[in-house]
């Protein structure tokens, strides 16, 4: 009786850790997958205006409106809004996302006017 309780005393804080091992990994995997941005992810790639004079370069921390430029702009993405400013400076450029649609892209730039684009 004496060697069962020392057992059940034993396995017991291994059955605990291993709960808590369980419980750990998929609250990080629960954090992980709401912390991506699918809008951000849908967005970056080349993109190409539909009269083919402007080029945009979307990556996970640049945005180049020329895909030559080289030093593209950093930018964040606020609701249905880009947000850029050249290396962290402030005033920031807007542009509004009208459209977003796999290989199409619709853009408001800070004028309001639309630019479409396609991959």
């Amino acid at each position: 009786m004496l060697k069962a309780r020392i057992t059940a005393l034993l396995t017991l804080p291994m059955k605990t850790y291993a709960l808590v091992a369980v419980h750990l990994v998929i609250a990080f995997l629960l954090l992980e997958m709401s912390c991506t941005n699918a809008q951000k992810n849908k967005l970056q790639g080349y993109w190409i205006s539909k009269d083919g004079n402007t080029k945009l370069k979307i990556t996970d921390k640049g945005f180049a409106m020329d895909i030559d430029a080289r030093i593209p702009e950093h930018y964040f993405i606020k609701n249905d809004t880009i947000y850029i400013s050249y290396q962290g400076d402030r005033p920031f450029t807007k542009f509004v996302i009208q459209k977003l649609e796999p290989g199409k892209l619709t853009l408001l730039d800070p004028n309001s006017n639309p630019i479409e684009f396609t991959r």
